[in-house]
């Protein structure tokens, strides 16, 4: 009872926390201070990582100045039109994925781009806003707790493109398109006893899944995953480099540009998905926790405002999408320090990107725009 309460004095006190000048540029200020800190922290650490290559810098400084034109302009556009929109975006994304599998372009053994007047695009990406954006709305007219009946309906909305992802194959992307549509569904009041008879269902279901659907490079992380020293000079060289890199940072670290491990080229994928441990080595435990500390702020941020917007679209996007967040940090530094298998999961705006950083930083302008813009007729609750 206490929770309801204080719930819906943050409700009540929604319009009166914005300030006059959030109100009318539809930005959180707070949010885009602390990004924009994560950003440049980013930069910096690319810098070392890359070997001081000035020009994917640059390369690095566009996808951003691209991503926070794209956060701003996302932030705009009212909830009421994503919520009028969902189901068109859900289609054209379905209709593009399967564009991918017949014409999409292939490279290193997958196919998961699609080429268009010599633009090239990976529809996956957008996938990982599209889809939160039509459970919640999906919800969002509907009552809470959500019954059987919704759950499974949304589950199946869910599995659709996350199976065609899977095909291409991109079991990573798979995973990071399912994880908000999971966050909005159990947000939304998924009751234990469906979690419970899912988990039970799909416990036993897992040899089947290796043994018929992973494909031989996956299975090859997960045996990697396990016992990395089976094979220290093939599959578990990565992650034994990482740990390496990670270690010899000690408390205090090497110091910027002084790191042995990544400027020796003994560290793989240093500038992407290994980026934490170029970080660690460098800056050590204090500067890995200041970074950590900084991702608190902003996840605490988010899930702040999810309890302020006033809609049940808001709250169900904005806390999905916040929670999205936390478990891509948390993959990428698990991955890299050998607690989870290698997806290859880049740590956000920290690692090199083009796309992942364009959707994630709509991800947040989605944020801004439930936060920002007065309460929508009939989507209250």
């Amino acid at each position: 009872m206490a929770n309801i309460d204080f719930s819906n004095r943050l409700n009540t006190n929604h319009k009166t926390s914005l300030s006059a000048l959030e109100t009318k540029i539809h930005i959180d200020i707070t949010l885009l201070i602390l990004l924009i800190i994560l950003a440049g922290v980013g930069i910096f650490t690319l810098y070392s990582a890359s070997g001081q290559k000035i020009e994917t810098v640059w390369r690095q400084v566009f996808y951003l100045g691209i991503g926070f034109l794209a956060m701003i302009t996302v932030s705009q556009i009212p909830p009421r039109t994503w919520i009028k929109f969902s189901a068109f975006m859900y289609l054209c994304g379905i209709i593009l994925l399967l564009a991918v599998l017949v014409v999409g372009t292939s490279s290193k053994g997958a196919q998961r781009w699609l080429e268009i007047f010599r633009f090239r695009f990976q529809p996956s990406e957008m996938m990982k806003f599209i889809m939160p954006v039509a459970i919640a709305s999906y919800f969002s007219y509907r009552s809470i707790p959500i019954n059987i009946k919704d759950s499974i309906a949304a589950f199946l909305i869910t599995l659709i493109p996350v199976v065609l992802i899977s095909m291409q194959p991109d079991l990573g992307t798979s995973i990071l398109v399912f994880i908000p549509c999971f966050f909005v569904i159990f947000m939304g009041g998924l009751s234990k006893t469906i979690i419970i008879s899912t988990l039970l269902i799909l416990a036993p279901s897992t040899v089947i899944f290796w043994k018929f659907f992973m494909y031989e490079y996956q299975q090859k992380r997960v045996l990697t995953f396990i016992n990395p020293e089976n094979d220290p000079w093939g599959a578990g060289w990565n992650i034994i480099q990482s740990k390496i890199a990670i270690g010899s940072g000690g408390i205090s670290g090497k110091g910027w540009l002084h790191g042995t491990q990544s400027h020796l080229n003994f560290l793989p994928e240093k500038h992407t998905d290994f980026i934490i441990s170029v970080f660690a080595e460098e800056f050590g435990l204090i500067g890995v926790i200041a970074l950590l500390t900084l991702y608190v702020c902003i996840i605490a941020r988010c899930l702040y405002i999810s309890l302020t917007v006033p809609t049940l679209f808001g709250r169900l996007l904005a806390g999905s999408l916040a929670l999205t967040f936390f478990v891509y940090i948390f993959i990428n530094m698990g991955m890299v320090s050998g607690i989870l298998p290698v997806v290859g999961v880049p740590l956000p705006l920290i690692s090199k990107g083009g796309t992942s950083l364009l959707t994630l930083l709509i991800n947040f302008g989605l944020i801004m725009s439930v936060y920002t813009h007065r309460p929508m007729h009939g989507t209250t609750s």
